[in-house]
């Protein structure tokens, strides 16, 4: 039998989450020119009563694609404000347009890769959640070290979370699913619920073309304990 991908707590050099190929179209460009400054965070370490203008809960969303889910928390939860980080410059441009039309003024966008950003300027003990719907399976196994939760992307979520924070999952993959228990269980501080899709997240999207394909979504909520 072959032997699984090595996950160690470390990162490797030149491992990514995502594949960055794309490319911007005028409206894309023209966007990103018109929409992204006012969601723009202000540069150096994320201070929320200066990047938000308040204080109050602070959640980052990884791979916000399109935003729809992004857009639907901020609606639900006024209280609270939401940073999408996403490295797909189109994505991030109908997101920015999408939360102009819905009026929402606390989604906040960061364009670029999750892990520089949590590691250079997320503060420790900062977050009271974040959220992961329906990253990148890599499904081969050969592929495996490049799925986003591992042991030292675990390590850094906890790092940046309060005591108590949640990290949400969500995925229609069954191989991830089982990959995402393993390392939560081999990390070993988080509780993890296998629950139902958030009320305020709307299932389109990468879900709805799972649904669509007949596979089943698994959610996990993860409480990390102190």
């Amino acid at each position: 039998m072959r032997a699984g991908p090595l996950l160690d707590h470390a990162p490797r050099e030149g491992v990514r989450t995502f594949t960055p190929r794309w490319r911007n179209s005028a409206l894309t460009d023209s966007r990103m020119a018109n929409l992204l400054p006012a969601r723009a965070l202000p540069e150096g370490p994320l201070v929320p009563s200066v990047a938000f203008g308040r204080e109050g809960p602070v959640v980052v969303e990884i791979g916000s694609g399109h935003g729809a889910a992004a857009i639907a928390f901020c609606l639900a939860r006024p209280d609270a404000d939401l940073v999408a980080v996403d490295v797909h410059v189109p994505g991030v441009a109908r997101m920015l347009a999408a939360a102009q039309e819905a009026g929402v003024d606390n989604l906040w966008v960061h364009p670029g890769d999750a892990l520089p950003f949590l590691t250079e300027r997320v503060a420790p003990d900062s977050l009271d959640a974040v959220h992961l719907f329906f990253p990148d399976p890599w499904p081969k196994q050969r592929h495996a070290k490049r799925r986003f939760l591992q042991q030292h992307t675990l390590e850094l979520l906890a790092s940046r979370l309060v005591p108590g924070g949640v990290l949400l999952v969500a995925t229609d993959s069954q191989a991830y699913a089982a990959h995402a228990r393993s390392q939560l269980a081999r990390h070993g501080r988080w509780s993890v619920v296998q629950g139902e899709r958030p009320d305020w997240r709307p299932d389109d999207g990468f879900e709805a073309k799972g649904v669509r394909a007949g596979r089943a979504v698994t959610e996990l909520a993860c409480t990390l304990r102190p």
